[in-house]
Protein backbone atom coordinates (compact mmCIF):
# COMPACT_ATOMS: atom_id res chain seq x y z
CA UNK A 1 0.00 0.00 0.00
CA UNK A 2 1.23 3.52 -0.77
CA UNK A 3 2.07 6.05 1.86
CA UNK A 4 0.65 9.52 2.29
CA UNK A 5 2.54 12.27 4.06
CA UNK A 6 0.58 15.06 5.72
CA UNK A 7 1.92 18.42 6.90
CA UNK A 8 -0.35 20.28 9.31
CA UNK A 9 -0.52 24.04 9.71
CA UNK A 10 -3.05 25.98 11.78
CA UNK A 11 -6.56 25.87 10.21
CA UNK A 12 -8.19 28.82 8.51
CA UNK A 13 -11.43 30.21 9.83
CA UNK A 14 -14.53 28.49 8.49
CA UNK A 15 -15.72 29.30 5.01
CA UNK A 16 -19.22 29.37 3.56
CA UNK A 17 -20.21 26.12 1.88
CA UNK A 18 -21.98 27.81 -1.02
CA UNK A 19 -21.48 26.70 -4.60
CA UNK A 20 -22.02 29.92 -6.52
CA UNK A 21 -22.04 28.32 -9.97
CA UNK A 22 -19.20 27.03 -12.08
CA UNK A 23 -17.48 27.79 -15.34
CA UNK A 24 -15.38 25.13 -17.06
CA UNK A 25 -11.71 26.04 -16.77
CA UNK A 26 -8.45 24.70 -18.10
CA UNK A 27 -6.06 27.20 -16.53
CA UNK A 28 -6.27 28.00 -12.86
CA UNK A 29 -8.44 26.07 -10.43
CA UNK A 30 -11.43 24.09 -11.70
CA UNK A 31 -14.25 23.79 -9.16
CA UNK A 32 -15.73 20.28 -9.06
CA UNK A 33 -17.93 20.50 -5.93
CA UNK A 34 -18.57 23.07 -3.20
CA UNK A 35 -15.32 22.04 -1.55
CA UNK A 36 -13.18 20.32 -4.20
CA UNK A 37 -11.01 21.85 -6.92
CA UNK A 38 -8.50 20.44 -9.45
CA UNK A 39 -5.53 22.24 -10.97
CA UNK A 40 -2.08 21.81 -12.43
CA UNK A 41 1.10 22.22 -10.41
CA UNK A 42 1.69 25.84 -11.38
CA UNK A 43 -1.74 26.98 -10.19
CA UNK A 44 -1.36 24.94 -6.99
CA UNK A 45 1.72 26.98 -6.09
CA UNK A 46 0.02 30.33 -6.73
CA UNK A 47 -0.75 31.94 -3.37
CA UNK A 48 -3.36 34.30 -4.81
CA UNK A 49 -5.31 31.46 -6.46
CA UNK A 50 -5.29 29.43 -3.25
CA UNK A 51 -6.38 32.31 -1.03
CA UNK A 52 -9.01 33.68 -3.43
CA UNK A 53 -10.62 30.22 -3.55
CA UNK A 54 -10.18 29.74 0.21
CA UNK A 55 -8.25 26.49 -0.16
CA UNK A 56 -7.38 24.91 3.20
CA UNK A 57 -5.83 21.63 1.99
CA UNK A 58 -3.60 20.93 -1.02
CA UNK A 59 -3.18 17.32 -2.15
CA UNK A 60 -0.16 16.94 -4.45
CA UNK A 61 -0.53 13.76 -6.53
CA UNK A 62 2.90 13.71 -8.14
CA UNK A 63 6.55 12.90 -7.69
CA UNK A 64 7.80 15.75 -9.87
CA UNK A 65 5.98 18.86 -8.59
CA UNK A 66 7.42 20.52 -5.47
CA UNK A 67 5.06 22.19 -3.03
CA UNK A 68 5.39 25.83 -2.10
CA UNK A 69 4.25 25.72 1.53
CA UNK A 70 1.93 28.58 2.45
CA UNK A 71 0.83 29.33 6.00
CA UNK A 72 -2.55 27.99 7.15
CA UNK A 73 -2.72 25.33 4.44
CA UNK A 74 -2.42 21.60 5.11
CA UNK A 75 -0.37 19.70 2.53
CA UNK A 76 -0.78 16.02 1.62
CA UNK A 77 1.69 14.26 -0.68
CA UNK A 78 0.63 11.28 -2.82
CA UNK A 79 3.87 10.20 -4.54
CA UNK A 80 2.59 8.55 -7.73
CA UNK A 81 4.02 8.84 -11.26
CA UNK A 82 1.67 9.33 -14.22
CA UNK A 83 2.31 5.99 -15.89
CA UNK A 84 -0.25 3.22 -16.48
CA UNK A 85 1.68 0.82 -14.22
CA UNK A 86 1.49 3.13 -11.18
CA UNK A 87 -0.82 1.99 -8.41
CA UNK A 88 -3.26 4.74 -7.47
CA UNK A 89 -5.96 2.35 -6.23
CA UNK A 90 -4.58 2.16 -2.68
CA UNK A 91 -5.04 5.93 -2.40
CA UNK A 92 -8.69 6.05 -3.54
CA UNK A 93 -10.23 5.45 -0.10
CA UNK A 94 -7.80 7.44 2.09
CA UNK A 95 -7.81 10.48 -0.21
CA UNK A 96 -11.60 10.41 -0.68
CA UNK A 97 -11.96 10.16 3.11
CA UNK A 98 -9.55 13.05 3.60
CA UNK A 99 -11.40 15.29 1.12
CA UNK A 100 -14.67 14.44 2.88
CA UNK A 101 -13.13 15.18 6.29
CA UNK A 102 -11.94 18.60 5.10
CA UNK A 103 -15.43 19.34 3.77
CA UNK A 104 -17.02 18.36 7.10
CA UNK A 105 -14.77 20.98 8.76
CA UNK A 106 -15.96 23.61 6.24
CA UNK A 107 -12.62 23.52 4.41
CA UNK A 108 -11.77 23.32 0.74
CA UNK A 109 -9.40 20.91 -0.98
CA UNK A 110 -7.28 21.38 -4.09
CA UNK A 111 -6.23 18.16 -5.83
CA UNK A 112 -3.37 18.67 -8.26
CA UNK A 113 -0.76 16.82 -10.24
CA UNK A 114 1.57 18.21 -12.91
CA UNK A 115 -1.11 19.01 -15.51
CA UNK A 116 -4.40 18.45 -13.66
CA UNK A 117 -5.37 15.87 -16.28
CA UNK A 118 -4.69 12.29 -15.14
CA UNK A 119 -3.68 11.57 -11.52
CA UNK A 120 -5.67 14.30 -9.77
CA UNK A 121 -8.64 13.59 -12.06
CA UNK A 122 -8.58 9.89 -11.17
CA UNK A 123 -8.64 10.66 -7.43
CA UNK A 124 -11.43 13.16 -8.03
CA UNK A 125 -13.51 10.49 -9.79
CA UNK A 126 -12.94 8.05 -6.92
CA UNK A 127 -14.11 10.71 -4.44
CA UNK A 128 -17.25 11.49 -6.47
CA UNK A 129 -18.12 7.80 -6.60
CA UNK A 130 -17.59 7.22 -2.89
CA UNK A 131 -19.07 10.38 -1.39
CA UNK A 132 -21.53 11.56 -4.04
CA UNK A 133 -22.76 8.07 -5.00
CA UNK A 134 -22.05 8.80 -8.67
CA UNK A 135 -21.36 6.02 -11.12
CA UNK A 136 -17.95 6.22 -12.77
CA UNK A 137 -19.62 7.34 -16.00
CA UNK A 138 -21.56 10.11 -14.25
CA UNK A 139 -18.52 11.18 -12.21
CA UNK A 140 -16.47 11.48 -15.40
CA UNK A 141 -19.22 13.38 -17.22
CA UNK A 142 -19.54 15.83 -14.32
CA UNK A 143 -15.80 16.34 -13.76
CA UNK A 144 -15.20 16.79 -17.51
CA UNK A 145 -17.93 19.46 -17.62
CA UNK A 146 -15.97 21.32 -14.92
CA UNK A 147 -12.49 20.64 -16.32
CA UNK A 148 -12.68 19.62 -20.00
CA UNK A 149 -9.06 18.42 -20.21
CA UNK A 150 -9.31 15.57 -17.69
CA UNK A 151 -8.13 12.22 -19.07
CA UNK A 152 -6.77 9.64 -16.63
CA UNK A 153 -4.30 7.22 -18.18
CA UNK A 154 -5.53 3.73 -19.08
CA UNK A 155 -3.96 2.13 -16.02
CA UNK A 156 -5.87 4.52 -13.76
CA UNK A 157 -9.07 3.82 -15.72
CA UNK A 158 -8.67 0.10 -15.04
CA UNK A 159 -8.22 0.85 -11.33
CA UNK A 160 -11.26 3.17 -11.30
CA UNK A 161 -13.36 0.48 -13.00
CA UNK A 162 -12.28 -1.99 -10.30
CA UNK A 163 -13.11 0.58 -7.59
CA UNK A 164 -16.55 1.26 -9.08
CA UNK A 165 -17.30 -2.46 -8.95
CA UNK A 166 -16.12 -2.62 -5.34
CA UNK A 167 -18.48 0.24 -4.41
CA UNK A 168 -21.55 -0.60 -6.49
CA UNK A 169 -21.13 -4.23 -7.70
CA UNK A 170 -21.54 -3.04 -11.30
CA UNK A 171 -19.63 -1.12 -13.94
CA UNK A 172 -20.70 1.77 -16.15
CA UNK A 173 -17.35 2.08 -17.95
CA UNK A 174 -15.48 -0.80 -19.60
CA UNK A 175 -12.12 -1.18 -21.28
CA UNK A 176 -12.52 -2.09 -24.97
CA UNK A 177 -10.24 -2.91 -27.88
CA UNK A 178 -9.74 -0.19 -30.47
CA UNK A 179 -7.43 0.49 -33.43
CA UNK A 180 -5.13 2.38 -31.03
CA UNK A 181 -5.18 -0.25 -28.28
CA UNK A 182 -7.36 -0.83 -25.23
CA UNK A 183 -9.29 2.28 -24.16
CA UNK A 184 -12.24 3.13 -21.91
CA UNK A 185 -15.45 2.77 -23.92
CA UNK A 186 -16.39 6.39 -23.17
CA UNK A 187 -13.60 7.45 -25.56
CA UNK A 188 -14.85 5.31 -28.47
CA UNK A 189 -16.99 8.10 -29.93
CA UNK A 190 -14.09 10.59 -29.82
CA UNK A 191 -11.80 8.01 -31.41
CA UNK A 192 -14.29 7.28 -34.21
CA UNK A 193 -14.51 11.00 -34.96
CA UNK A 194 -10.71 11.25 -35.19
CA UNK A 195 -10.10 8.11 -37.24
CA UNK A 196 -10.77 9.69 -40.67
CA UNK A 197 -8.09 12.27 -39.85
CA UNK A 198 -5.63 9.52 -38.94
CA UNK A 199 -6.43 7.41 -42.00
CA UNK A 200 -7.42 4.45 -39.82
Amino acid sequence: MGSISVSNTPPLTTIPDMFAGRQPTIHGLSQITNSLYISNGVAANNKHMLSSNRITTVINVSVEVANTFFEDIQYVQVPVADVPTSSLYDFFDPIADHIHSVEMKQGRTLLHCAAGVSRSAALCLAYLMKYHAMTLLDAHTWAKSCRPIIRPNNGFWEQLIHYEFKLFSKNTVHMVNSPVGVIPDIYEKDLNLMMPCWGV
